[in-house]
């Protein structure tokens, strides 16, 4: 199956163009060029930018255009603070993730993400190795510390995949999710994904901490709801923008009218 990458004609917003006539993207990769240009464009419409601001070079806007984009995004995404109750429910609902002291010992296998990665061979890759090594008796040879060593890109490889014990704050946030918080032991059933790659990965040992009463961890839970409703509201508003936008040679999800109140 071959990589989900761009048409080869240019994509572009509103005539702008998203990338040279030779380069072909990632079709996640393209996404989010298209996204950032479709803020940036935001911004210029509400007079936050300067119309004669330069057409992002790889991707990357302008200092302006990052304060700009900032400052809009800040003006369009108002949103109402979480109430007690709904971070009452929020606590009771998921009180593991705000025990202190939690430590796991994983080792890992990364399939590194890079630029032109042919994505769907690379999860393939990642999917074969996780029922390998899934499927490993342990009366042979360590078959996960073998194949880290094999096919990881990541220095732990050395060490069969080790990382040691860890944190919640030693992990990328998306990472961390996906280790604290649970019970789970061994090998992980489902390919773990981070903003490096797709990650197999083994909890050797847990330590499970102490609870924390509502009261001492409210502003946690209620930064954790701030952060949800803003993610959310963020994708609506993603929305509407592709669908008052001509979005040309990459698929976006788009709205006919405002969804963010």
């Amino acid at each position: 199956m071959s990589t989900p990458t761009l048409a080869p004609s240019v994509a572009r917003i509103n005539g702008v163009p998203l990338h040279r006539d030779d380069e072909a993207l990632p079709l996640e990769a393209l996404r989010q060029r298209a996204n950032t240009e479709l803020l940036r464009q935001a911004a210029i419409g509400a007079g936050l930018l300067a119309a004669a601001d330069p057409v992002p070079v790889d991707g990357v806007v302008s200092e302006a255009a990052s304060d700009a984009i900032d400052a809009w995004l800040e003006a369009e995404l108002k949103l109402p603070e979480p109430s007690d109750e709904a971070c009452a429910r929020h606590h009771a609902a998921h009180a593991a993730r705000y025990r202190t002291g939690e430590k796991v010992r994983v080792r890992h296998i990364l399939f590194a993400v890079t630029p032109g990665m042919d994505v769907v061979a690379l999860r393939n890759r990642a999917e074969t190795c996780l029922l390998d090594v899934r499927c490993h008796d342990g009366t042979a040879a360590d078959g996960f510390g073998r194949s880290a060593r094999e096919l990881s890109n990541c220095p732990s490889g050395e060490h069969g995949g080790e990382l040691g014990w860890l944190a919640p704050e030693d992990c990328a946030p998306e990472f961390a999710r996906e280790l604290f918080g649970h019970v789970e032991i061994g090998v992980l059933p489902r390919l773990v994904h981070s903003r490096f790659g797709l990650h197999v990965v083994e909890v050797l040992e847990r330590e499970g901490g102490i609870p924390q009463p509502f009261e001492a961890v409210r502003g946690a839970v209620a930064m954790a709801l701030r952060q949800q409703a803003w993610v959310t509201a963020l994708r609506q508003c993603m929305q509407v923008l592709a669908g008052q936008a001509r979005v040309e040679g990459v698929d976006l999800e788009a709205a006919a009218t405002p969804l963010v109140q």
